[in-house]
């Protein structure tokens, strides 16, 4: 493996963490002996660009300084290509770098954790979630929770996760539950009421909600955590365990495992990773060993 290694950052991850982050970063991985580049864009297209450019060079290693939505840009760039990605987690999420072991908002520690990892050859690969050309680490997410992230992405302030909790409020005031299509791997039609829908190739979302908590990176499936047609309290009640992973064990709550999962219901936009997708019906499908990770 090359000693090059490529930094690829988000200069405005958790407001501004992103940019200073990348320096200790960059600091361990020149102390440990690789030579290191930075990768910005103007934008997230030519980002994703500078950055696949950078693996068809063949750079060591593409290394994603942010959060989520710029692991998930790296994934773009680096998935089918034997590259490995590494990830410093600064974001406002950092949900994939949870799920892979990786130090949070320690950028220094991260960075001298993947310069070992590289050393040491220790690589493996992971499953991702697909939809259409678009790839994704954590979660899809539907219903409820993606029109929490539609409204708080029309709302200019206030800035941050408080905009989120804002827009819950409000989505809370015209809650309805919405009717679903879902089809496991090609099989029968399951026509439910559902509160929301979340695909889950890892376990959490959010910045820690664990709603598909038996997601496991490496079985080939999508965890499928269906919550149901329930009321405002019920929700309001649920909604803390999800922290913890235990809300599964609700009565109105039903988890299924499947290697395709097929959504379809009216008005709802599919986010994977916290990034828009499109709008429902949606097709994911799990791809075993579909990127190679750099972790502990």
């Amino acid at each position: 493996m090359t000693s090059e290694i490529t930094l690829f950052v988000n200069p405005t991850a958790g407001r501004g963490r992103g940019a200073r982050a990348a320096r200790p970063a960059a600091s361990a991985l020149r102390a440990a002996g690789f030579s290191v580049r930075t990768v910005l864009g103007a934008d997230a297209g030519d980002a994703l660009t500078r950055a696949r450019a950078a693996v068809a060079e063949g750079t060591g290693a593409l290394i994603a300084v942010g959060g989520d939505g710029m692991a998930n840009l790296a994934l773009q760039a680096v998935v089918g290509t034997g590259t490995p990605l590494g990830l410093v987690a600064v974001g406002t999420g950092n949900d994939f770098a949870r799920a892979l072991g990786m130090p949070l908002r320690e950028p220094a520690a991260a960075g001298r954790m993947i310069a070992d990892a590289l050393k040491c050859g220790r690589v493996r690969d992971v499953d991702l979630g697909r939809v259409g050309d678009r790839w994704f680490g954590t979660v899809l997410a539907s219903g409820f929770d993606s029109r929490v992230n539609d409204r708080g992405n029309r709302m200019r302030l206030p800035a941050g996760r408080f905009k989120y909790d804002l827009a819950m409020v409000a989505e809370l005031a015209a809650f309805r539950p919405f009717p679903y299509r879902i089809t496991l791997d090609g099989g029968d039609v399951r026509e439910v009421e559902a509160t929301l829908v979340a695909v889950g190739n890892g376990s959490s979302y959010g910045g820690g909600m664990r709603i598909c908590p038996g997601a496991d990176l490496t079985d080939g499936l999508l965890d499928v955590t269906v919550v149901g047609d329930c009321g405002r309290a019920t929700l309001l009640r649920v909604f803390p365990t999800v922290y913890r992973g235990t809300h599964v064990g609700h009565p109105k709550i039903t988890v299924f495992r499947a290697a395709s999962v097929e959504l379809a219901a009216e008005g709802i936009t599919g986010y994977a990773d916290g990034e828009p997708v499109g709008p429902l019906p949606l097709t994911a499908r799990c791809v075993r060993a579909a990127v190679r990770v750099v972790g502990p």
